[in-house]
This record gives C-alpha cells, structure tokens and sequence, in this order.
C-alpha cells in the first residue's frame, strides 16, 4: 500500500508498505480522504507541535474516513475517531477519554495516522457515514466535533452573542455551531479576506479584522461585550483581541494551539472583567452529535473544502495548506 511519511520538517515521502496486521476488536479501514489539520501543518513545518517532537518518521493525519474493509461491518463508510484511550484509568472512568494521560492519538508522537491508504483501528471508534455523506464531508467530521466540544465548554445559551476570534475550519464550523446552539449575535475576527469573507457568507454578523477598532461592534451589544468568545488562533494577539470582545463576567475558551508552547495575555484586563477561561483539548464523545448537525444541514462543511489532491501529490496539498491561501485542503485515495 501507498504510504506518505513525514521524516523531517518538509521531507515527506510517498513510499510502499505492507498493509497492517488487524488485532482482535479491531477493523481494516480503507481509508478515502484526510484532511490536513493545523496541526499536521505543525509536524510538517516545524517537526512538532507544543513539547512533542518528531522522534522517528511519522504518518500524520487525523482527520479521516474511510470504508470497513472486511468483518461483519465490511463495506460501511466510516468517519473515524482518532483518539484511543486507555479506557481504564481514572480520568476515562470519569467520562473524560479525549483527556487521558495514554491517550494513542493518530498523527502524534509515534502514533502513525491516516495518510496511507489502509490502517486498522478499533472498531468501537469507527462512526457509521451516512448518505449522502461523502469521504470529504466524514473527514471534516474531527474538525466539527472541535468545534463542539468548544462550545459545550464555552455554555451557550439562547439569545447569547459569542465571538469567534480565528476562522480556519474549526472557527467556520464553530460560528455556525453556535448559531444552531441558540446564539443570535456572532462576531467573527479574522486576518486573511477570503476566510473573512467565508464567515460572512457562513452567517456571522459582524466580520472584523484583528486590530480593527472594536467599538462599534461593542456599542451593538450594549457597550458591554460578548458572553462568550471562543479564540481558535493560537496567538497571543487573538487571546487578547477574545478579551476585549467580552464581558464582565463573560466566558473564553482557548481552542488554538499556539507555534511554541506558551500562551500569555494581559493579565490586569482578564482579572478586571472577572473572566472565566476555559482550555479546549481535542474533543470528547461528540461523533453522533456533529454527523446530525451536517445531515440536517444546520453545518455547511462540504463548502470548507477547497483543495482537494491525490496521495501521490500530498506534498503539494501540505504545501498549499501552510500557505492558507484556501480553507480545507484534504488529500483523497485513488
């Protein structure tokens, strides 16, 4: 089988391997499409992403689909959840398994992911795709359970105004998430005009650039602020930019992952409005929730995707994702 590993920043190389023993519990996936996360784009530009570092040559990759390929289930279309806990200690028992300490996350470490064209996987973890979802749109699937996992941390309630700070993806789906979840104001900040532009067409109501005065967009809401913002970025401007937007009182959820692992703010302007922050990891057990949320066409995902190459190209699909001219870039198996 074709396999495209990652040996060092930039050196990625399509190569044959064999196709992977299946353990008991587990399924042979075919795998249709991969899309590349901000994160693969860390291994790949920098070798590592926060204090993980590329030790040995690593198959990224975890946002993928993929068809069972033998069992009773043989011949299902699949989204697949890219996190394997342990399901033993205590932080699993306690519901929380996106947070285990042994979590084997595909893509991560020494963990080989799914740019390859077969990997097996627990079958516990592969989440039926229905039609008319295509490979594509199963894929964008980890993306969106990102997203709902920050809102879940973030408590949206009816007619609340939330700030979307970062619109990659994740912050494309979560801005519509949090319309579906009951709020009736969004804001979104964003540098690059084609993704401001995406945040428009997607529903936000306000649409700004970092650095743009905030004023108006506060004197809509009251002069006081948002409830809640959600910063997808992963820089220190974008934190702070979240924490002028809200409230006294209000509510921030860090979902960006940052270049180095270091996160920093004005620490007298979060104190003064009493704020709360919330840390977003991954995501926890939201499969189901996000495949409905696509189905039933309150999440437009399909849009997002907007380069698409074949494996043997995949280094040019990485190359076109770090220059974030588009949106979702994601490599498909012949």
């Amino acid at each position: 089988m074709k396999v495209a590993r990652l040996y060092g920043r930039g050196d990625l190389r399509v190569t044959d391997e064999p196709v992977p023993q299946v353990p008991a519990g587990w399924s042979l996936i075919r795998v249709t499409a991969v899309g590349l996360c901000g994160s693969d784009l860390h291994w790949y530009a920098e070798g590592g992403i926060g204090d993980a570092r590329l030790e040995t040559p690593l198959v990224v990759g975890h946002e993928f689909a993929g068809v069972i390929d033998s069992g009773p289930r043989s011949g299902e279309a699949v989204a697949v959840d890219p996190g394997i806990p342990c399901g033993v200690c205590p932080t699993c028992r306690a519901g929380n398994r996106h947070l285990c300490p042994t979590v084997a996350f595909a893509g991560h470490g020494t963990n080989d992911g799914a740019l390859r064209e077969y990997l097996a996987w627990p079958t516990e973890l592969l989440h039926p795709l229905p039609p008319p979802l295509t490979g594509a749109d199963g894929a964008m699937l980890e993306p969106l359970g990102v997203a709902v996992h920050a809102i879940d941390l973030g408590h949206i309630r009816l007619g609340s105004a939330v700030a979307v700070v970062g619109c990659g993806p994740i912050g494309l789906m979560l801005l519509q998430a949090a319309r579906a979840a009951g709020a009736t104001t969004v804001i979104a900040v964003e540098p690059l005009e084609h993704r401001r532009e995406a945040a428009r067409r997607l529903g936000a109501d306000v649409v700004l650039s970092p650095g743009e005065d905030l004023g108006p967009a506060l004197t809509q809401l009251g002069g006081l602020g948002v409830d809640v913002a959600f910063e997808i970025a992963g820089t220190d401007p974008a934190v702070e930019t979240a924490m002028q937007l809200v409230r006294p009182g209000g509510r921030i959820v860090l979902a960006g992952i940052p270049d180095t692992d270091l996160t920093s703010f004005p620490a007298a302007l979060a104190r003064r409005k009493g704020l709360t922050i919330a840390m977003s990891r991954r995501m926890s057990e939201v499969y189901p929730r996000a495949t409905s949320l696509v189905t039933q066409g309150l999440v437009d995902v399909a849009s997002l995707v907007s380069a698409r190459y074949p494996l043997e190209q995949v280094a040019e699909a990485f190359e076109v994702a770090v220059a974030r001219t588009g949106l979702k870039t994601v490599v498909e198996m012949s």
